[in-house]
């Protein structure tokens, strides 16, 4: 039976976070899930979540913050 050890997955250098707390990113609009695209900051980095690495975002627009996948963010 495998342990909690064996489920364990190691992460590289490779797979580092891509953006760092307190950079801008753009966020690509999503209509499946009523996101406005636009510019937002990075305020957390979040733990990979299987697939990929998560952020929080925060835009000056909005009064809370969001969760995108890395793959909905680029460099603004």
């Amino acid at each position: 039976m495998a342990t909690a050890q064996d489920r364990i997955t190691i992460y590289g250098p490779k797979d580092a976070h891509k953006f760092k707390i307190g950079e801008t990113v753009n966020l690509r609009p999503a209509a499946n899930r009523n996101v406005p695209g636009g510019v937002y900051e990075v305020t957390k980095q979040l733990p990979h979540n299987g697939r990929e690495f998560e952020y929080r975002i925060k835009s000056a627009t909005e009064s809370h913050e969001r969760v995108a996948t890395e793959s909905e963010l680029t460099r603004a």
